[in-house]
């Protein structure tokens, strides 16, 4: 199936594709390959998920970010791309855990992005390399910030 048809099937609603809130793209297209900036946990009503996993959030709700934040991914892409079908392999993702020291889990709040990406784009192109990390800190005190590397067909 087609990741336009996966994410049909999954009944996803994706926000609106975000704008910069700085100097940078949100997304650089080079040679077959798409660079995304880092993304937050952008909602479809403009509101983020904030707070530190370990002290505001728990795990499980840094994951719902993590996943949400893929959803705002996704959006970039399509906006830019006209179709999610034009993403050919996830080669890379970056994922930044707004955390307390004694964190530890970052892999697996990060996992909520990577299995999104697993299920709307298949296991075999949707899975790409991933580092997963904790940061003292994240603009606006949001709980996650990703940023990602796919490879897209752009003619």
């Amino acid at each position: 199936m087609s990741a336009e048809s996966n994410f049909a099937k999954l009944n996803l609603e994706l926000p609106p594709a975000p704008k910069p809130l700085g100097v940078y793209k949100p997304i650089v297209i080079h040679e077959g390959l798409a660079y995304l900036s880092g993304h937050g946990p952008l909602k479809p009503d403009g509101s983020v998920y904030m707070g530190r996993v370990g002290s505001e959030l728990d795990q499980d709700a840094g994951y719902e970010a993590a996943r949400q934040t893929g959803l705002a991914m996704l959006a970039t892409l399509r906006a830019n791309l006209g179709s999610l079908d034009n993403v050919m392999r996830v080669v890379k993702v970056l994922g930044m855990v707004n955390s307390t020291a004694e964190f530890g889990s970052h892999p697996a709040v990060i996992n909520g992005c990577s299995e999104l990406f697993a299920q709307v784009f298949g296991e075999e192109t949707g899975i790409g390399a991933r580092s997963a990390v904790g940061m003292g800190s994240l603009p606006g005190n949001i709980s996650v910030e990703i940023e990602g590397i796919f490879e897209v067909e752009t003619s």
